[in-house]
């Protein structure tokens, strides 16, 4: 009750209270107790409020972008005037990039080293690797070696062209309604790894595709799709292909001449065209060096009203059914594609004219040094070869292909070593 009893005494008298001078510190109690729920009740207040607000604003984005697309396209118009202005800026140099000349492509000639401005990438030095010293001259001795031992190579590739994969069914390929789609007869992708198009959104009306996808480990992320030039009937399946698979990086290993010549070309000499309802607009061609270029495009598909920026590295100096001039100049091409690619989760599309002999080359090439900067210890080509064509047929063609890929390894393995602390 509040009361402090200072003096009590007994007697037959009724005890007497002397003082009642404390305060009232239950009713004290009370106030602190309901003040504290007042702040409580604030602040659980002011927390949904903001909750509630942000939901709403975060809706209203989402409906102003749906809206935004139904009028004209300006969101996407203005995202693609900010990525020129961007790329204009980037492209600023010293000695400006000049174009490949249509004139000198149509026959079969080099463009001059005057018209192209000296811009190599290539450096001594590779990428950082996770292999280690002992590891790498296990492998470059074991390479050397094997270079060196014409018969072993000999015996080597034999083994190589007598592999049958299995399965190795070609029957979707080679069906009638298919075969004008294949630009070479022997080069048809197996049933059970051929990349599938939506039906409905091919302008065929059809699946199919002269396309493999090649996988390294996980079958669920394939790391590349080999294929052939795209034919005159088969160009907008190509971009079909190219927007359904989510590839941003295309990787052209066809020679100068043969863009005009064999009629793979599957882009707009500038400006726009229209494949089915993908727009691919030609946004830049810079020439880095005398052995390739790249070409910057946007990709638009025209029922989505969605845009992409594909970027196309063309080899331009591997003739067909040979070998590149040096492993160097492949190897440095190689790393500007990586360097371009990297950290992205979708299959490159490596493409030469029938989709096998170059092709085949340049994954088993990749394959190989990707797997040995993630410091795989050993490393056997030829099973991975076999592996490859499990997948498609034919990859690699000839035994000076397949001896080109054993000295680009070589000259990377060289270079590794060279970058690492003794």
């Amino acid at each position: 009750m509040g009361v402090h009893i200072e003096e009590a005494v007994v007697s037959s008298e009724p005890v007497k209270v002397i003082s009642s001078s404390s305060p009232d510190n239950f009713a004290l109690v009370i106030l602190t107790v309901v003040l504290v729920a007042c702040v409580v009740g604030i602040l659980v207040a002011i927390v949904t409020v903001y909750c509630l607000r942000k939901r709403a604003n975060d809706k209203a984005k989402v409906t102003e972008l749906k809206q935004g697309e139904g009028k004209d396209n300006e969101a996407s118009a203005d995202y693609q005037d900010l990525c020129r202005q961007r790329m204009a800026t980037k492209s600023e140099k010293p000695e400006p990039l000049t174009r490949v000349s249509s004139v000198a492509a149509s026959d079969g000639a080099q463009p001059s080293p005057s018209s192209r401005s000296s811009t190599s990438s290539w450096s001594e030095e590779p990428v950082q690797s996770n292999m280690d010293i002992s590891t790498g001259h296990v492998v470059l001795s074991y390479m050397e070696d094997h270079l060196n031992n014409k018969d072993r190579m000999s015996k080597e590739w034999e083994a190589l062209c007598n592999y049958e994969a299995d399965p190795c069914s070609t029957d979707i390929g080679k069906a009638p309604e298919n075969v004008d789609k294949n630009r070479v007869k022997t080069a048809v992708p197996y049933d059970h790894a051929r990349v599938k198009l939506t039906e409905s959104a091919s302008a065929g009306k059809s699946d199919y595709v002269n396309a493999s996808t090649i996988m390294d480990i996980d079958p669920r992320a394939p790391a590349y799709i080999a294929t052939q030039a795209p034919l005159p009937n088969t160009l907008a399946d190509f971009w079909q292909m190219v927007w359904e698979q989510g590839s941003v990086v295309i990787v052209n290993l066809t020679h100068l001449a043969e863009t005009d010549i064999n009629r793979c070309r599957y882009w707009p000499d500038e400006g726009s065209a229209l494949y089915h309802f993908y727009e691919v607009h030609l946004v830049s061609e810079h020439v880095w060096c005398e052995d390739y270029l790249v070409r910057s495009f946007y990709l638009k598909n025209l029922e989505t009203q969605e845009t992409r920026t594909v970027t196309q590295f063309h080899f331009l100096t591997w003739p067909e059914n040979g070998v590149p001039p040096s492993p160097k100049s492949l190897l440095e091409f190689r790393r500007k594609v990586n360097k371009s690619f990297r950290g992205r989760a979708c299959p490159i599309v490596v493409h030469c004219s029938d989709g096998v002999g170059r092709t085949g080359t340049y994954c088993l090439l990749d394959l190989v040094l990707t797997r040995m900067l993630k410091g795989v210890k050993e490393l056997d080509i030829a099973a991975t070869l076999e592996h490859i064509r499990d997948q498609r047929p034919g990859m690699v063609q000839t035994k000076a292909q397949f001896e080109f890929a054993l000295t680009a390894v070589v000259e990377e393995v060289n270079a590794i070593l060279k970058a690492l602390p003794q």
